[in-house]
């Protein structure tokens, strides 16, 4: 499904703390919709069955140093002992095209983002219905060890924190209702006044240079 066209680029950047779910709200969303998933580099290892340049861009810890010094994120950052970045120069590409980007980062990266493009952004948090249920997911989970679960429920506390700097909260206890939020809040998102301020331009000069049908 694709949007009207004839409104500028946002950006969606969807956050949560690891195990509530935003990789897929993120991804049922971009399927739906003619929305860039905007696929991260990160130093961590692949996890069973991810396949590079589809969920991530897996790089070396070098490679990811020199993308950093030659500017090429428009963010990055250190996330349980790894590092994760968004490429500048996809950010740009979508927004030139007048497309829609979706970001499934942390609030390191939500807040970069917001800083560089305040107007484009549109940020979303999306929280678990309770921390024994976001402990519950991550032991089901089985990817990581009983140690790095612990980490992770550590560092929700910190990320949990930073909601405030978020313009909508998704409780994602059912999928599918968390799901209608998160598509209800970028659907409404496309539809405000600044995003769409080129297409009524558009139509009044249109407007203004009409001539009359004559009169039977």
């Amino acid at each position: 499904m694709t949007l009207p066209s004839g409104r500028s680029g946002l950006l969606l950047v969807i956050s949560s703390p690891s195990g509530a779910g935003k990789t897929t709200l993120a991804r049922r969303l971009a399927g739906e919709f003619d929305l860039h998933f905007s696929v991260s580099y990160t130093t961590r290892e692949p996890r069973k069955d991810e396949v590079q340049g589809e969920d991530y861009h897996f790089v070396s810890p070098e490679r990811f140093a020199q993308m950093v010094e030659g500017r090429q994120f428009a963010e990055w950052a250190m996330v349980h002992g790894n590092q994760y970045g968004t490429s500048m120069a996809t950010v740009n590409t979508s927004l030139a095209n007048g497309g829609d980007c979706l970001f499934d980062v942390d609030y390191q990266g939500g807040r970069q983002i917001r800083r560089l493009w305040p107007a484009e952004s549109v940020l979303c948090f999306i929280l678990p219905p309770s921390m024994g249920e976001l402990e519950r997911r991550l032991r089901q989970r089985a990817t990581d060890t009983s140690d790095a679960i612990e980490r992770r429920l550590a560092m929700a506390h910190e990320e949990l924190a930073h909601y405030g700097e978020y313009d909508y909260l998704v409780v994602n206890d059912n999928l599918d209702q968390a799901y209608a939020k998160l598509r209800a809040i970028y659907v409404a998102a496309g539809c405000t006044r600044v995003r769409n301020d080129a297409l009524a331009q558009a139509l009044l000069r249109e407007a203004a240079t009409r001539t009359p049908c004559p009169k039977p």
